[in-house]
């Protein structure tokens, strides 16, 4: 339980800095940073992982980088969904996706396997 507490706060975090980084991406406060990384989460869980597995054979041909695509697609509508999370097109959800992979990337690599 508390590691999926420590995923979670991790992801707002992501999120705060994310917004720091990309015009256009916007996170109000720590609050809607929370609710936002949850929802993207449920959406990943669901919507995404159906994505994932219809657009297998253009994720392979692309080298997996369609699945920028759908983290942009899941980020925007979050975005949708989420008061004070605001995403002003599919270009800044894309280069969310991107630095939100990135810093994720960092933050396991410091918490470790927590």
């Amino acid at each position: 339980m508390l590691r999926i507490l420590l995923h979670w706060i991790l992801a707002a975090m992501a999120l705060l800095v994310t917004s720091r980084f990309v015009p256009g991406f916007e996170v109000r406060g720590l609050k809607a940073a929370l609710i936002a990384a949850l929802v993207i989460g449920l959406l990943n869980a669901t919507v995404g992982l159906l994505l994932k597995i219809v657009t297998f054979p253009i994720s392979i041909l692309t080298f997996g980088l369609f699945l920028l695509v759908i983290n942009g697609l899941m980020i925007l509508a979050a975005a949708h969904f989420v008061h004070g999370f605001h995403v002003s097109g599919m270009i800044p959800a894309l280069w969310g996706a991107v630095i939100l992979a990135l810093v994720g990337v960092l933050f396991r690599a410091v918490v470790g396997k927590a």
